[in-house]
């Protein structure tokens, strides 16, 4: 830190973690020298505050974010197509996705939490990454398996290719390792993302962020390219099986793979992000604050305030943090929490709800529908409509390829977008290209129909078609691109000057995204069912709930400053 010599600046910093409320005054005196200023500080949180890393090691720290991805990718491109394979019908596909968003209202905060306050030898956060990798791998080869698990618990001896009743224990088996899958998740996802920030330094954030983006689109890119390809199982023929024919092959293959590359992303992320023990930091603390010192060139004097919590009490403190870490205490504080919040922010929440509303069933239902309303493919069906549902499947997860591209693109374009039209106005912008996209998906469904209808069963539907479809998924990566961040950047800004925080704000922003998940993977298939199955009538309800978000996000969110900042992407 450059300045001249006896140039001095107070801190004030409160060591929370402490037994006793003690806080640390820092006289920093300026140095010629950098390299007498570039050692960590403690955190109020306890953990050291972190000087500026490599770009190397921040590159290499991240990659769990590309293995997480690439997973998340498979499920949302073959898990709702395979799960109908096993006998379960559209109608109920979507009540095995409910468990994500209970575990991302629950779960994660709870974790983050929980690292936050983790001692182990080998860091915060990096325990609980490599926890929730394995329960990942294990995850998905249950999830690959369960068929074969199936068949040895009981279910039809019959040959997969022939039978088309519902195989009760494989679906079993099925639900539940995608439920431990959802779970693994999202106790990956909080502690790899607070272990970038507590890595980078303050003059990295943005830098540490785009490189987080840019792994999170690196494993969308290939777990897509995995799912499109559909022809695992002609390169791994021992994965089939009388249990498991090609599709479940295919999906084996896939998360195999997925599970390696996991392992590997993982590893590296372990080995290259070093961590200071929390226990190591909070001793350090404490031997500042019992007596006056000189290190580094900061000179700490003792400042003890006194408080109502003695050290006798420990065992008590004890008790309530646990209480307070609780997740039926997490959820209800994070409840109890929007009366504090400006008012504004309600109309943010509103907003983010019906963007979530419209975004869902596409996340649901996007391959199944390339395969049912495009290709009129069946997965029950004889083996010709099978043949044409994997086609389709594999068409949709092409497309989705594509929509990882297009939103990597976009995310560069959304800074001057903001800062040219408005946070609000792009937000608007977003919605209003959903609920046309969506609206596109009823008139491609129409044109397939025509095509099919006119004595054209059982064919690939005419290129236009096919086209289209494609287009709409390649487009639906802009909007997005603005999803995945603008409504972050709103909710700081209209924090800002908040009591509450903006900490607690974005908690409470994350119960406008996983409620109404749980209502679209409630109602979805029941409301699909109502209509004679398929998916557009949930698709079609989407654009509603997206053009009522524009609508609204024009009319009621707050004139914000054109300046924004990227706050990354929500993973999954």
């Amino acid at each position: 830190m450059a300045g001249k010599s006896g140039e001095s600046v107070s801190i004030s910093v409160p060591y929370r973690n402490l037994r006793k409320d003690v806080e640390v005054e820092m006289v920093s005196t300026k140095h010629q020298n950098d390299s007498a200023s570039s050692s960590p500080l403690n955190r109020s949180d306890g953990a050291a505050v972190a000087k500026d890393c490599s770009l190397v090691t921040l590159v290499l720290s991240c990659t769990v974010a590309a293995g997480v991805q690439f997973g998340w990718a498979l499920q949302l491109s073959l898990l709702t197509p395979y799960i109908q394979t096993l006998g379960i019908s559209h109608a109920f596909s979507s009540f095995i996705w409910l468990c994500g968003p209970i575990t991302g209202l629950v779960v994660q905060p709870c974790v983050g939490i929980w690292s936050d306050k983790c001692t182990s030898k080998y860091g915060r956060r990096r325990p609980f990454i490599l926890v929730g990798s394995l329960m990942i791998s294990i995850a998905v080869i249950i999830i690959g398996f369960s068929a074969d698990i199936g068949y040895l618990l009981g279910d039809t001896k019959e040959h997969c290719s022939t039978f088309k009743g519902t195989r009760t224990r494989a679906a079993f088996v099925f639900i539940i390792g995608f439920w431990l899958l959802d779970l693994a998740n999202n106790t990956v996802q909080g502690p790899a993302r607070a272990l970038l920030a507590d890595l980078s330094g303050p003059d990295q954030r943005n830098t540490a962020n785009a490189v987080f983006c840019l792994w999170m689109a690196i494993g969308n890119i290939l777990g897509f390219s995995a799912g499109a390809s559909g022809r695992w199982q002609e390169w791994f023929p021992f994965l089939t099986s009388t249990a498991c024919c090609a599709a479940c092959g295919n999906l084996k293959a896939a998360f195999l793979l997925a599970v390696v590359f996991l392992t590997i992303c993982t590893l590296v992320t372990i080995y290259f992000a070093e961590e200071i023990p929390l226990a190591s930091t909070r001793t350090s603390g404490l031997e500042h604050s019992k007596s006056n010192g000189t290190a580094n060139g900061i000179k700490y004097e003792r400042v003890e305030r006194d408080t109502d919590v003695q050290l006798g009490k420990s065992n008590n403190e004890h008790q309530d943090e646990t209480y307070i870490d609780s997740p039926g205490s997490v959820l209800v504080n994070l409840l109890t929490s929007l009366r504090q919040l400006p008012p504004d922010m309600h109309s943010v929440l509103i907003v983010m709800a019906l963007t979530w509303l419209s975004w869902f069933p596409f996340f649901l239902f996007d391959t199944d529908w390339m395969g049912r309303e495009v290709y009129h493919g069946n997965p029950t069906g004889d083996s010709l409509l099978v043949k044409l549902y994997g086609q389709g499947v594999r068409e949709g997860a092409f497309g989705l390829l594509l929509n990882s591209v297009v939103l990597g693109f976009s995310s560069f374009l959304i800074e001057p977008m903001c800062q040219r039209m408005g946070a609000r106005a792009v937000w608007a912008l977003s919605n209003f290209t959903v609920f046309a996209c969506m609206a596109g998906t009823a008139v491609i469904s129409l044109m397939s129909l025509r095509d099919n209808s006119e004595g054209n069963e059982h064919i690939l539907p005419n290129e236009t078609t096919r086209t289209a479809a494609v287009i709409v998924f390649a487009l639906l990566g802009f909007p997005l691109a603005i999803t995945y961040s603008v409504p972050f950047s709103v909710t700081a800004e209209v924090t800002a000057d908040s009591g509450g925080g903006q900490g607690l704000a974005i908690g409470v922003l994350n119960l406008a995204i996983v409620i109404p998940q749980m209502i679209v993977s409630i109602g979805a298939g029941p409301w699909d069912a109502l209509f004679g199955g398929g998916n557009l009538p949930a698709f079609v309800l989407a654009s509603v709930a997206a053009f009522a978000a524009g609508v609204i996000a024009l009319r009621s969110l707050p004139t914000l400053s054109s300046s924004f900042k990227s706050t990354g992407f929500h993973i999954g």
